[in-house]
C-alpha cells in the first residue's frame, strides 16, 4: 500500500534496509557478531521506517530518520569492531547512499524549503 507522500527515495531506502539486514549472510560476514547485529537491527529499522514513513513520528519525516541512520552506518565501522572489511565496506556504502537519498528527499520537502527561506 503506497502512502500519499511516498517518494522513490523511500522505496530505495526500504530496499537498502532489507539488503542490509540480509547482507551478513549474502556477503559472508555473519560470523562477526558486531557487524551482523548492527546490520540486522539497523537494516530492519531502516526498512520499517521507510515503508511506514515513520508514522509514529508525526513531527519528524522519515527522511530525517534515514539521514541519521545513513550517517550512523558511515560512522559505525570506526566505532564498532566489525572484524570484516566486507562488512565495513557494506556499511559505509549503504550508509552513504541512504544519507544521499534522504538529503535528496529532504531537498524536495516544500515545508522545509519555506522554513529555510524564512530563516535566511
Amino acid at each position: 500500500m503506497a502512502v500519499a507522500g511516498t517518494k522513490w527515495q523511500d522505496w530505495a531506502c526500504f530496499a537498502l534496509g532489507l539488503w542490509l539486514a540480509l547482507s551478513p549472510w549474502a556477503a559472508g560476514y555473519h560470523q562477526h557478531e558486531a557487524a551482523t547485529m548492527n546490520a540486522i537491527f539497523v537494516g530492519l529499522g531502516l526498512a520499517l521506517a521507510s515503508h511506514f514513513e515513520c508514522v509514529a513520528c508525526d513531527d519528524m519525516p522519515a527522511e530525517w530518520f534515514n539521514l541519521a541512520v545513513g550517517l550512523w552506518l558511515v560512522w559505525a565501522p570506526f566505532t564498532l569492531d566489525m572484524g570484516s572489511r566486507v562488512a565495513m565496506a557494506n556499511s559505509i556504502t549503504v550508509g552513504a547512499v541512504v544519507a544521499l537519498l534522504a538529503a535528496s528527499a529532504l531537498s524536495l520537502d516544500k515545508q522545509l524549503g519555506k522554513l529555510w527561506h524564512r530563516a535566511h
